[in-house]
């Protein structure tokens, strides 16, 4: 039997945001997508991602305006990432390694999609890899905070 490919279960039209926006466009964004998470492209190219807590800490607790660039706030220093011919059992064990829980996909430098630790999930025949990754990021989380 073949390993399943996140191919197969990623959010292949998901938003994104360029440098050309601010950081109240990106929430306003973030609310309307209903997502924490959101991709920084130039043309296709992911060159970084901004998170709630990227807002939050480097924005709004920084003093940053609304007005504020993306670039000023986005994480940009070795993004991990994935191809669509990742295997899910992999790219559950990359996310509970890297502590993170959305994985953007990305072929031949350009955004093809996204998975999250909810598309792991809502696969039955993943649940053990999505808990597993889950657990371990969270339990980095307690020891962290």
């Amino acid at each position: 039997m073949n390993a399943k490919k996140i191919k197969e279960i990623m959010t292949k039209d998901c938003a994104t945001v360029t440098l050309k926006d601010n950081v109240y466009e990106v929430a306003v964004k973030m609310k309307q997508e209903d997502t924490g998470f959101i991709p920084v492209v130039d043309g296709k190219k992911l060159i970084g991602v901004i998170t709630d807590r990227d807002l939050v800490i480097r924005g709004f607790a920084a003093k940053k305006e609304g007005s504020t660039a993306v670039a000023e706030v986005m994480s940009s220093n070795q993004i991990t990432s994935a191809t669509p011919e990742t295997t899910v059992d992999e790219a559950a064990k990359l996310m509970a390694s890297q502590q993170i829980r959305r994985l953007p996909v990305v072929e031949n430098g350009e955004l093809v999609g996204i998975v999250s630790i909810g598309d792991l999930a809502v696969r039955s025949n993943f649940e053990d890899e999505a808990g597993e990754a889950l657990s371990e990021i969270s339990e980095k989380d307690k020891v962290t905070v």
